[in-house]
């Protein structure tokens, strides 16, 4: 097997900046070399402001505002197979960026609760199928952040002072239940006031309203570490990291011997409160409690299967460049959903295989693979 392996669905990406930020990102970008030199945070800040005011956003580094900018650049080739779907082969998923007190970037991950009934236990990121044709992939993916890990559908909602960014769409990815499942990329600011202290970071201070029914955990991971094949070198005043390794992979057939890159991801989470529901007398979920005692020895959570692939996809256009591990050429699966369509497997509505309101619930959060 070659390093790389394609369905054909497109080349590259076409996240190609306006030439004014082309020129402001002329500065030598490489990451060895930016974490060799330590760009001061106002020259990171007057390089993000070539894509917005940066007294308004959390304070990215210029490697981290050089990847925002490409991923608002980024256009998904045209999908009209999208439009054929019937409602029940709909989904959505949103992959929410912030940026940590250093400026990188860093993505919440869901872990499901075992209570569901299919990939119980898996990472995820929030999302789910469509409840109506009218739904845009965006909408879906803010309707079920919003039921799954408690983030405000209405922007005014928002806690202050943060905002959310839409930045774009990627090519649909094919779900084990047959679904085509439309990543949608978010950027979350932390907005500072000129006189104000800096504004409290995402994950030290907007922490989510968790749904016991859906979410057992929520964390979050470095973004750029999606295309390493080994774990990031602790930082100065970091403990060891936990046993075991960062990435593995190997490649599967699928539908009709496509060769298809599965990621395994051993993402540490011992250096960050992991958040998770208890569920009160009243039986709601209570607000950002912590892990249980008893599970704070996990410090690794398992990241793979579409989510892994669809990180990998993300981060390759965010940072203009290939992992260090073998990975397919193309984004996305939309060859293969198109295959489906064309025998038809695609444009039927996906049978209940349950009754009852508790199964239909389930059945709608089969997407997240």
């Amino acid at each position: 097997m070659s390093s790389t392996a394609t369905n054909g669905d497109h080349d590259a990406p076409s996240a190609i900046l306006p030439a004014e930020l082309a020129l402001g990102l002329a500065l030598d970008l490489d990451p060895t070399s930016y974490q060799q030199r330590q760009r001061s945070l106002s020259e990171a800040q007057d390089q993000a402001s070539y894509y917005w005011d940066a007294s308004t956003m959390a304070p990215l580094n210029v490697v981290s505002a050089a990847a925002i900018a490409r991923l608002r650049a980024y256009k998904p080739p045209p999908f009209p197979i999208w439009d054929r779907l019937p409602v029940s082969r709909r989904a959505a998923v949103l992959i929410l960026l912030f940026a940590d007190r250093r400026g990188d970037l860093r993505v919440v991950i869901t872990m499901r609760a075992a209570s569901l009934r299919n990939f119980s236990g898996h990472a995820a990121f929030p999302g789910g199928k469509a409840d109506s044709l009218t739904e845009s992939p965006y909408d879906i993916a803010r309707r079920e952040a919003w039921e799954e890990i408690g983030l405000p559908m209405d922007d005014s909602k928002i806690p202050s002072p943060f905002r959310i960014e839409p930045l774009c769409s990627l090519p649909c990815s094919l779900a084990k239940t047959e679904l085509a499942v439309r990543p949608c990329v978010a950027f979350l600011h932390a907005e500072d006031k000129a006189g104000s202290p800096p504004s409290p970071t995402v994950d030290e201070a907007m922490i989510p309203r968790l749904d016991a029914k859906e979410v057992a955990a929520v964390f979050s991971a470095p973004f750029a570490q999606f295309l390493q094949s080994a774990d990031e070198a602790p930082r100065p005043g970091d403990p060891p990291l936990p046993p075991g390794h960062w990435y593995d992979g190997r490649w599967i057939n699928w539908h009709s011997g496509s060769p298809w890159r599965v990621h395994n991801f051993h993402v540490p989470v011992h250096t960050q409160r992991v958040t998770t529901p208890k569920v009160r007398d009243d039986g709601q979920a209570a607000l950002g409690d912590e892990l249980p005692e008893e599970e704070q020895q996990v410090q690794r959570f398992l990241v793979w299967g579409m989510t892994g692939r669809i990180l990998v996809d993300a981060a390759r256009i965010a940072y203009g460049r290939d992992p260090e591990f073998e990975h397919n050429d193309n984004y996305g699966d939309e060859t293969l959903i198109t295959q489906q369509a064309e025998q038809g497997s695609m444009l039927t509505e996906k049978k209940r295989k349950e009754v009852g309101l508790d199964a239909l619930k389930e059945d709608v959060k089969q997407s997240k693979a």
